[in-house]
């Protein structure tokens, strides 16, 4: 198979790529198949703005309708072409949700993926896969068997036509051009660098490939709420229903990555074609085209408000009609847990970064049964009791004005593991495998040291507070990690062969607990 790491990428590519940049630097670590949950909040955000569409697109179609009814001699023309844009695109929506469910029988199987239809109130089966972390499966059947490039073809006769119904409005057409773009552009030298579903679909895991072809989705249904307004705008039907007009907020997106920026377009339906509105945003007026576009800052829900100026047809008087709309800004983010090590340690402050995507840190909560839990610096610090054998971190997150759970996850708590025991001399640490020299031995820099050593998980800050030192079979003992000037005089008599044996040694832990640890044999070389 063709690789596509020098291939140039559509916007729509860039876009995701940036979603998913700490993805696949992690995937290729081979962690946990938790990376991905981040995804499924993104795709639950895409199904939430496919359902606002299919809302607004329905009240299109029903004032479209009435508007027919009142006037088909005006209208008809126009009606028609938008219940086959409506016919069009469910054809296309309904393509790319069998696609998805090809993918998800190849990652789950055909039994896993039917029973979870219409489980939890989710009627596309798609929204929760087993193996969303599958490397494969999304290439076998989009490239190796083909089905991308049928895809692509789809997507493109879909685009194709309704760019040719755009045809007197070039700013919609060029809008719809890049938002179902099957290449990387228009220039010839550009179209050969690679194919589009090799860019798209090679070695994209089960999770993000969904996401993507919900996105496809999205777009599609975003394409269709513009093309059914341009062409009630056509039809100069405003002066038929002046009494019933509304204003449209249409976005791109209701969802937007920290960094991007939030599109939307703001009109007026069913307004007399020869009349231009006047579009105001928070008091200010904005471009005549009604396109509002702000640079997505701060994380969390964004709200703003305005209104459409508009002359009134029947007295030509000038009014007003109000509108809102809002959207969210998430951080990049990624999950990224390992099954395996789900614990934390007894009387330490173990450190968490929990977050929720596209909710602001202030506005998320965390509570632990059995253990202390406060915020610092954007980490969580959590401190379970000395008799505590499991906690439970709940999160909760203020949404629309309340408090909501986002979720809970369980860790067993232990005791910290006890370190090693070393002799270090300048920057070398010994745990008497191999003799020393005197020079080491009696170096003014040597101590004992607790230690996970090189190969520890852990890396914790341990304090020897005693040893006794076996000189050659006499005790001595120091109160500290160094040796003291009497165990160093009775060493500067040592003889090659002679041996050091540090035991009884004592380390403060960072629980505040004093723990004993191996001895260590020195012998002189």
């Amino acid at each position: 198979m063709s690789g596509a790491k020098n291939c140039p990428e559509t916007p729509r590519q860039k876009m995701i790529g940036m979603m998913y940049l700490v993805l696949t630097a992690m995937l290729a670590l081979n962690v946990s198949t938790d990376i991905l949950n981040g995804f499924t909040l993104v795709d639950d955000s895409l199904h939430s703005s496919i359902a606002a569409s299919d809302t607004r697109n329905a009240k299109l179609y029903n004032d479209f309708k009435a508007a027919n009814a009142d006037n088909p001699e005006k209208t008809q023309e126009w009606y028609d072409k938008a219940l086959e844009v409506q016919k069009r695109a469910d054809s296309l929506v309904n393509y790319i949700q069998d696609f998805k469910e090809h993918i998800a029988i190849l990652a789950d199987g055909k039994k896993e993926v039917d029973a979870r239809r219409g489980e939890d109130g989710l009627q596309d089966p798609t929204r929760r896969i087993e193996g969303n972390s599958n490397l494969d499966v999304t290439a076998q059947y989009a490239i190796n068997e083909g089905h991308g490039a049928e895809l692509k073809e789809i997507v493109a006769y879909y685009r194709d036509y309704a760019a040719g119904l755009a045809d007197q409005d070039a700013e919609l057409r060029n809008s719809i051009m890049q938002n179902l773009a099957t290449e990387r552009g228009w220039n010839a030298h550009e179209k050969d660098s690679c194919d589009w579903e090799i860019a798209i679909f090679e070695g994209m895991p089960v999770g993000a490939s969904i996401t993507i072809l919900t996105k496809m989705q999205n777009d599609v249904r975003s394409t269709e709420s513009q093309l059914v307004q341009y062409l009630m705008d056509r039809t100069d039907a405003g002066d038929l229903r002046v009494n019933k007009l509304n204003a449209y907020v249409i976005p791109n997106s209701n969802y937007v990555i920290r960094g991007g920026k939030y599109t939307a377009q703001i009109i007026l339906a069913a307004v007399d074609s020869t009349q231009r509105p006047e579009y105001y945003i928070e008091g200010q007026r904005i471009n005549d085209h009604g396109i509002y576009e702000v640079a997505a800052s701060g994380v969390g829900l964004k709200k703003y408000s305005g209104w459409i100026a508009y002359q009134n047809p029947s007295t030509g008087e000038m009014e007003n009609l109000p509108f809102s709309s809002e959207y969210s800004v998430g951080e990049p983010a990624v999950t990224i847990s390992n099954n395996d090590l789900n614990i934390m340690y007894r009387g330490y402050e173990n450190k968490f970064s929990i977050s929720v995507p596209g909710v602001a840190n202030d506005k998320v909560k965390v509570n632990v049964n059995g253990a202390s839990v406060r915020q610092q610096g954007g980490i969580w610090i959590i401190k379970p009791g000395d008799n505590t054998k499991s906690v439970t971190i709940s999160v909760s997150a203020e949404l629309d004005g309340k408090m909501q759970s986002m979720g809970s996850r369980d860790y067993r708590v232990k005791a910290l593991p006890k370190p090693g025991a070393y002799f270090k001399s300048g920057e070398n640490e010994y745990n008497g495998e191999k003799a020393i020299p005197r020079s080491v031995l009696l170096s003014p820099s040597s101590s004992v040291i607790a230690s996970y050593g090189p190969e520890g998980l852990l890396d914790l800050p341990y304090q020897v507070v005693g040893f006794r030192a076996d000189i050659n079979g006499v005790l001595m003992e120091s109160k500290s990690n160094k040796f003291t000037k009497e165990q160093m005089d009775r060493m500067a008599k040592l003889k090659p062969g002679n041996s050091v044996i540090l035991k009884d040694i004592r380390a403060k832990g960072p629980d505040g607990k004093v723990v004993p640890l191996s001895p260590i044999p020195l012998t002189l070389n």
